[in-house]
């Protein structure tokens, strides 16, 4: 968190010079300080959010690689009209323990094209997916793993 303070600290001022850096690392060693007395941050806690957001920078590389897949995979059924596309609905129930994770997982699934996500109700997913292939492996995809692994 300090090291995010100092960073926003040097973007306000526009420039750094030892004068502003002097200034900034006292003025965020001072907040700090105040939060880890006060809000509960510490640093363990920081080392913590570190090692997550590895996780949580894998998410998004991981999303963006699947969107593009179901991008094309969609353009496949859009372009060749001899196919026959067999929407399905299907009902997943997820092993996340958090409505955060949970929300996190049904929004990645909206996102990549073909598939929505029409209910979350507890652990218990409704997907509509445009074709019978899409909802293949959806018992275990590689968003609930990470999500899983950015829970514990």
């Amino acid at each position: 968190m300090f090291i995010l303070l100092l960073l926003i600290w040097f973007v306000f001022n526009g420039k750094i010079t030892p004068e502003i850096t002097m200034l900034g690392i006292i003025l965020c060693s001072c907040i700090y300080l105040f939060m880890c007395k006060f809000m509960g941050y510490s640093v363990r806690k920081d080392i913590a959010l570190i090692k997550k957001s590895v996780y949580f920078f894998y998410y998004i590389v991981v999303l963006i690689v699947e969107i593009i897949k179901a991008n094309l995979q969609v353009i496949h059924f859009v372009l060749n009209d001899r196919e026959i596309v067999e929407p399905v609905i299907v009902e997943h129930r997820t092993r996340l323990r958090t409505n955060l994770g949970r929300v996190i997982l049904a929004n990645s699934i909206t996102l990549t094209p073909g598939t929505i996500t029409v209910s979350l109700e507890g652990n218990e997913l409704v997907i509509h997916c445009l074709d019978s292939t899409m909802a293949e492996g959806i018992e275990d995809t590689i968003f609930e793993r990470l999500l899983e692994k950015m829970e514990a």
